[in-house]
């Protein structure tokens, strides 16, 4: 059993080296289009009250 600061060194290095990893790695951003919060009234609007769940049984 290896004395717990070995440990904690052995996982520090192992953390510096992943993110020396992360960085050297490309990255792509996508750029998202940021949109207004609506109010609420606006997202009650859209709740179809008629909505519901409909099952198929397609074993029978």
């Amino acid at each position: 059993m290896l004395p717990p600061f070995i440990i904690e060194q052995i996982r520090q290095r192992e953390e510096r080296e992943r993110q020396r990893r992360d960085i050297s790695q490309p990255r792509v951003e996508i750029p998202v289009e940021q949109r207004p919060a609506r109010p609420p009234s606006e997202i009650d609007a859209e709740d179809d009250p008629d909505r519901g769940v409909v099952i198929v049984d397609l074993m029978g």
